[in-house]
């Protein structure tokens, strides 16, 4: 199946209102044209360094960071990324605030939640999520649109509902007071059961790429 094919198998099994990344780690630059050709209009980038090496594209999509943004990576970062979805502490929050005022930027973020509270991985704890929140409303060049979280892996996706269900009770706990609008959870095994539960941003790298190779 071409990487057409794939985007428009996708699109037809998710609502028209939520927003598809592509997830491009290690994906080479023709790859990711060909799913700009198909109408991907995000991607999402784990690496800064990689995502360097495809500002070729950067006219043509939105580069999302959808992976952990190390402390001497931000300088970077600030100027590649429309959108950094990774923030868990109010350390990164004000680093990337500050680097946005020196280039006169508002960065749009989303808070990073450890949902499954899951040792190996970043993110805030959820009962730390609405400190951060109202800590990132007082940084002038920061604008917090909603919530992130990676859910635990596992051979059957249906077992990550309780945590986007989680992740949906918190998100609805705290959009009215900071004005939050995306819910990104939910990848290529996941996403289907990630929308049922409330996501309307996915990030999906292997059905629409294909195994990495």
């Amino acid at each position: 199946m071409s990487i057409r094919e794939s985007i428009e198998k996708i699109r037809k099994t998710i609502p028209p209102d939520v927003a598809l990344v592509a997830a491009t780690k290690t994906r080479a630059i023709e790859e990711i044209k060909e799913a700009i050709k198909a109408g991907i209009a995000i991607i999402g980038e784990n690496y800064v360094q990689e995502a360097e090496k495809k500002l070729v594209l950067k006219s043509k999509v939105k580069f999302h960071c959808i992976g952990h943004l190390q402390a001497n990576k931000i300088k970077k970062a600030v100027e590649i990324f429309d959108m950094i979805e990774t923030v868990d502490s109010l350390k990164t929050a004000k680093e990337i605030n500050q680097r946005c005022e020196a280039v006169s930027k508002i960065m749009p973020v989303l808070i990073e939640i450890n949902i499954g509270k899951e040792p190996s991985k970043f993110g805030c704890m959820p009962k730390d999520a609405e400190t951060l929140a109202k800590e990132i409303k007082f940084l002038p060049n920061l604008e917090l649109k909603g919530l992130m979280a990676m859910a635990p892996f596992f051979d059957d996706p249906e077992k990550d509902r309780p945590y986007f269900k989680e992740m949906k009770k918190i998100f609805d706990n705290l959009k009215s007071r900071y004005n939050l609008e995306i819910l990104s959870m939910g990848m290529s095994d996941s996403y289907r059961i990630a929308i049922q539960e409330g996501a309307n941003m996915v990030r999906i790298g292997k059905l629409i790429f294909g195994p990495r190779k």
